[in-house]
């Protein structure tokens, strides 16, 4: 197959990150629009739930597939979607020091990291708390100079620019721990206007959830309470009711690797989260929360299993256990749980020819590879890990981008010799599927 050089020219920066990422079996950041393939049906409902996040509504859906299968990349589509879409996004990997609450702070360590991921269209790398109050406070002062025709150095400038702050911010001490957030903000406004840096520090540091203690905090700012593990929660939903409030369309909480609940040993400790998740589900679910999105991926066990699983808390199984309707083949794309098919023969073949033009423009040469070689690459791994249904997109990726790059660099010998040599091994092959334990397998990365 001769590539098309005449397509879209993928700049260098993204194809470098697509084909390091690619290759060690990372979902990439950035680019994913140039190898996305399937999945049209569970993107449409997924946008579906931001436009009702955009009007002012909420929403909660379960991402659920087998390892490799494609759910860490469905959510990171999403994610750059809904950064273009003008939405304030944050995610995070559950891990056992990471989960919705715990003896040992877990839960806020959740809340912080996702306040570090904070990323919108122009910071999509994280860290954007500090460039949204900014663009906030600077198109106030722009109104304010619009309204009244004071300019920032006249006397009534910082007055009048404040009561618009206090009007922002009036609406959210209505609700819960709604009064400390607005004093959070006012302070940050304030170390703005006095040019006070620390008073801007002290004021991030209350948004971030890093002060320690309610004294600690209270030597700072005019706060009663501090973001903790019981309450880190209901100040996700005043995030999302302030930026929707100041220009955004609202926020969407990517939570990943959800098979980290399910593993909690301790049964209390497990209840505690799944308590803790049925919450956030419930709020959403029933319209006590507004401009929020949340979305959580997890393998069907997490979801199913009896013993261990969300399906172990009654709540829950009553809530999401799918309709006898959506059996046989039959699919609710409507419901709370969006699975994941594996993608079919057909859209892996694609997913292969998209990987060779990356490849080739990123490196600049023209490939000589065959639609027949390529679908004999497919048959070699489907045939050496043992049956079809074991191809996920992740394995099949992997193990491509190695045989492209040993191609790349020995060119004097043929794709065949290659995948038939006795060198070429294929990573997706190494071990019998059936002996990975669900540790090993949970210790990937989810493509």
């Amino acid at each position: 197959m001769g590539m098309d050089m005449s397509q879209v020219k993928i700049p260098k920066r993204i194809s470098t990150a697509l084909i390091q990422s690619l290759s060690a079996g990372v979902v990439p950041r950035i680019g994913l629009e140039h190898i996305a393939v399937g999945r049209k049906e569970e993107i449409e409902s997924l946008l579906g739930d931001l436009e009702n996040v955009g009007a002012g509504g909420a929403s909660f859906r379960f991402i659920v597939g087998r390892y490799g299968s494609g759910k860490s990349f469905l959510m990171q589509t999403l994610r750059n979607y809904a950064m273009e879409r003008n939405y304030v996004v944050a995610d995070v990997d559950l891990s056992p020091e990471r989960r919705f609450t715990g003896t040992k702070g877990q839960g806020l360590a959740t809340y912080r990291e996702l306040l570090t991921n904070l990323s919108i269209k122009t910071r999509p790398d994280g860290g954007a708390l500090t460039s949204i109050l900014e663009k906030w406070i600077g198109a106030i002062q722009m109104e304010v100079m619009k309204d009244t025709g004071l300019r920032p150095q006249d006397n009534g400038f910082g007055e009048a620019v404040e009561l618009k702050i206090f009007e922002a911010v009036n609406h959210m001490s209505g609700m819960v721990h709604g009064f400390d957030f607005a004093n959070a903000v006012i302070a940050y406004w304030n170390g703005h206007r006095q040019a006070d840096e620390s008073q801007k520090a002290a004021a991030l540091r209350w948004l971030r959830g890093e002060f320690a203690t309610k004294t600690e905090a209270k030597a700072f700012l005019k706060v009663q309470m501090i973001i903790d593990d019981e309450s880190w929660y209901d100040y996700l939903k005043l995030m999302a009711a302030f930026v929707a409030h100041i220009g955004y369309r609202g926020l969407i909480v990517f939570i990943d690797e959800g098979v980290n609940l399910y593993k909690i040993s301790n049964s209390v400790a497990r209840h505690s989260n799944y308590e803790k998740l049925l919450t956030m589900f419930n709020d959403t679910m029933q319209g006590k929360a507004q401009h929020l999105g949340i979305l959580l991926g997890g393998t069907p066990q997490f979801v199913e299993d009896q013993r261990r699983g969300l399906y172990s808390y009654e709540a829950l199984r009553s809530r999401l256990a799918e309709s006898r309707f959506g059996q046989g083949g039959l699919r609710d794309l409507f419901g709370p749980i969006i699975r994941l098919q594996t993608l079919t023969h057909e859209e892996i073949f694609v997913l292969l020819k998209r990987l060779v033009e990356v490849h080739g423009q990123h490196y600049g040469y023209e490939s000589r590879i065959t639609d027949q070689e390529m679908l004999a690459f497919m048959q070699e791994v489907a045939g050496r890990m043992g049956a079809d249904e074991l191809l996920t997109p992740r394995e099949v990726v992997r193990d491509f981008m190695g045989l492209l790059n040993i191609l790349l660099q020995n060119p004097q010998i043929s794709f065949s010799e290659v995948l038939y040599g006795p060198d070429f091994k294929l990573k997706a092959a190494d071990q019998d599927p059936e002996q990975i334990s669900q540790d090993d397998e949970y210790a990937e990365f989810t493509l």
